[in-house]
C-alpha cells in the first residue's frame, strides 16, 4: 500500500506540485481576506479618523466613520461581483492560467496601495486595495476550482477539487493567526498585515508559467489536440491521455457550440436543472448561518464571560477547527458520497442552532449553559466542514460538466463554465 502510494505520488508530483500552487494564490488569499479584516479594525477606524482630524481639523462624526468602514468590507464584495463577471469571457479567451497570472498582478498592486495607506496618510487608498482584491478573489473563486478539476485525472479528481475548500479554510485560519495582537494585529503592523497577500501572488506569478495551461483548454477553445496530450503528459505522466480526450470529445458533442444569451439559456430545457442546481448549492451554502456564527462569536464568549484576551484564541479555535473539519471532508467525500454528507451536515448544523438558540435564551441561568454554548458553535463548525463544506466541490464540479455559462452569453464545455455558479453566487 505503501509503495503503490509512493509511485503513483512519484508519478503525479507535478499534479500535486500544481495543485499547491494553484491553491497559494487562489481560495486560500480569500480564506485570509475574509478573516482578517475584522482584527485590525479598530486601529483602520483610528487611522480614518486621524487622517480626516488632520485634513479638517475637527474629528469624523461616529456615524460617517461607521458608514466609511461598511465603504471598506463592502467593496471587496462588489469587486468580487465584478470578478466573477468576468472571470468566465477571460479564461475562455484567454485560459485559466494567463487569468490567474492577470489576477496575481491586481493582488500585488492591491497589496502595494493598502502596505502604502499609513505613510501616505489616506484612508481612500484602503478602499482602492480592497476593491482589488474584491476583483482578484472573483476571478479566483471561478477559476480555481474548475482549473483543478480539469489538470487532475478521474481518480485523484474529488481530491483535488476539495483542496479548494482546504486552502479556503486554511486561509482564514491564518488571517486569524496573524491578526492576534502578539503578531501583526496592532496598530503600526496592521498595514503589513493587510498587504500580506501581495507574496503568495508573487509567488505564485513566478511559478505558475512553468507549470501547463489545461488540456482541456487546448482541446475545447484551441482545437489542438497535440498540446493537450503535452500537457497530460506534463501531468500525468503517460497513462489516462487517451481516455481523457475521448471523455471530453463526447462532453463537447453533448455541450454544442451554439453561442448562448443569457435568456436563452435561462429558457433551454436542458440547462434548466444545471442553473437550478447551482442556484439552489450556492443560496443553501450563503444562507446556512456560518456568517451568522463568525460575526457573533466574539459575543457569545463575552456572554459566556470568557476573560477578554482569551477571545482572540478561542475564536482561532473555530478557524482550526473548521480546518480540521474541511481535510476529514476531503477523506470521506468520495467514500460516503455527497448526497449523505449534505443532508446528514445540514440536519445536524440544523439541530445544533436549534441548541443553541435554547442555550443562548438561559444563558443567565447558569455558568454551565453559556459553556454549552461555546461547545454548540465548535460543534456546528464542525458539521459544517465535515458536511456543506463539500458544496465547495460541487461548486467546481458543477461548472466542469459541459453547460453553458450565462453571466457570458457563451458556451462553455467542460471546465469552461465558471460564470455559471459564479454568477450566480455573486447575485445571491
Amino acid at each position: 500500500m505503501t509503495v503503490s502510494f509512493f509511485l503513483e505520488f512519484v508519478q503525479y508530483r507535478q499534479l500535486f506540485q500544481m495543485v499547491i500552487v494553484l491553491g497559494m494564490s487562489g481560495t486560500l488569499l480569500i480564506g485570509f481576506q475574509v478573516s482578517v479584516i475584522t482584527y485590525p479594525s479598530q486601529d483602520i477606524k483610528s487611522f480614518i479618523n486621524e487622517t480626516w482630524l488632520q485634513r479638517y481639523g475637527v474629528s469624523l462624526p461616529p456615524d460617517r466613520l461607521a458608514v466609511l468602514w461598511s465603504f471598506i468590507i463592502s467593496i471587496y464584495c462588489l469587486g468580487g461581483l465584478l470578478g466573477c463577471l468576468w472571470s468566465g469571457s477571460l479564461a475562455v479567451r484567454y485560459g485559466k492560467k494567463k487569468t490567474l497570472i492577470c489576477s496575481n498582478f491586481i493582488i500585488i498592486v492591491g497589496a502595494l496601495l493598502i502596505g502604502s495607506s499609513k505613510m501616505a496618510r489616506s484612508f481612500e487608498i484602503i478602499l482602492m486595495g480592497r476593491f482589488l482584491y474584491g476583483i482578484s478573489a472573483g476571478l479566483c473563486l471561478n477559476i480555481h476550482g474548475p482549473y483543478l478539476g480539469e489538470i487532475s485525472p478521474k481518480k485523484f479528481r474529488g481530491l483535488a477539487t476539495t483542496t479548494a475548500a482546504i486552502f479556503f479554510s486554511l486561509g482564514k485560519a491564518l488571517g486569524q493567526i496573524l491578526g492576534l495582537r502578539d503578531l501583526l494585529g496592532t496598530e503600526a503592523l496592521w498595514p503589513l498585515l493587510l498587504a500580506l497577500c501581495g507574496f503568495p501572488a508573487l509567488l505564485q506569478l513566478l511559478l505558475l508559467p512553468f507549470f501547463p495551461e489545461s488540456p482541456l483548454y487546448f482541446l475545447i477553445q484551441r482545437k489542438d489536440a497535440d498540446a493537450c496530450r503535452k500537457a497530460m503528459k506534463d501531468l500525468w505522466g503517460e497513462r489516462h491521455q487517451q481516455t481523457e480526450i475521448e471523455e471530453a470529445l463526447k462532453e463537447m458533442a453533448i455541450a454544442g457550440s451554439k453561442n448562448l444569451s443569457i435568456w436563452e439559456v435561462v429558457r433551454q430545457p436542458s440547462l434548466r436543472w444545471p442553473l437550478l442546481i447551482a442556484i439552489l448549492l450556492v443560496a443553501s451554502l450563503q444562507l446556512c448561518g456560518l456568517s451568522a456564527i463568525y460575526f457573533y462569536a466574539f459575543e457569545v464568549f463575552r456572554t459566556a464571560r470568557l476573560e477578554e484576551p482569551l477571545i482572540p484564541y478561542v475564536t482561532l479555535g473555530i478557524g482550526l477547527c473548521e480546518f480540521a473539519s474541511v481535510v476529514l471532508c476531503s477523506c470521506i467525500i468520495d467514500r460516503l458520497g455527497r448526497r449523505v454528507l449534505l443532508w446528514g451536515g445540514f440536519g445536524m448544523m440544523a439541530f445544533t442552532l436549534a441548541l443553541l438558540v435554547l442555550t443562548l435564551s438561559l444563558q443567565d441561568q447558569s455558568p454551565w449553559i453559556s459553556y454549552s454554548s461555546i461547545a454548540l458553535i465548535f460543534l456546528f463548525i464542525t458539521f459544517y466542514g465535515s458536511g456543506p463544506c463539500g458544496l465547495l466541490v460541487e461548486r467546481s464540479r458543477l461548472s466542469s460538466l459541459g453547460w453553458v455559462s450565462p453571466s457570458l452569453g457563451r458556451t462553455t464545455t467542460r471546465g469552461q463554465a465558471a460564470g455559471l455558479s459564479g454568477g450566480v453566487s455573486s447575485a445571491v
